[in-house]
């Protein structure tokens, strides 16, 4: 697959978006996570937690509403890394770390995603209508008194 980068949107053969989500969360989340390792020499959580929320988190949800459930390994890993991050927690499991952090699973940014995504295609609030994909039933189902 040949792939062309044009002021920073990546274009493949297949003009497919995942090559440019890949693109985002794989480089960039990574780029962002090693800056802020290897720059932030004050390791208090807090100040780590909003730097990730706003520097890696972002890229890690790019194009969240498209992403390919295959693909979830490599952010997952971009996640778990900034988890160990802390020599504190580095002993407990994965979801532990990420309640003691106050983080989301990448399941959980997802379905938050979809759904607001589904929240602005109701609210006309985006181009995508919600009409485009289901319609809402006006029949009311009424139950059977007659005893039968």
């Amino acid at each position: 697959m040949k792939t062309e980068k044009d002021l920073g949107i990546v274009f493949s053969s297949y003009m497919k978006v995942e090559t440019q989500c890949k693109e985002a969360y794989c480089t960039e989340a990574s780029r962002m996570l090693g800056l802020i390792n290897h720059v932030i020499r004050y390791q208090n959580p807090t100040v780590l937690v909003n730097l990730y929320k706003s520097l890696v988190r972002p890229h890690l949800e790019y194009c969240s509403v498209v992403w390919n459930k295959g693909h979830n390994f490599t952010r997952m890993s971009i996640q778990h890394r900034f988890t160990r991050l802390f020599p504190d927690l580095r002993d407990l499991p994965y979801e532990e770390r990420l309640r003691r952090l106050g983080l989301w699973s990448l399941e959980e940014m997802h379905n938050r995603a979809d759904l607001n995504k589904l929240f602005k295609m109701v609210k006309g609030l985006t181009a995508v209508l919600w009409t485009s994909f289901s319609t809402v039933s006006r029949t009311v189902q009424r139950e059977d008194t007659t005893g039968s």
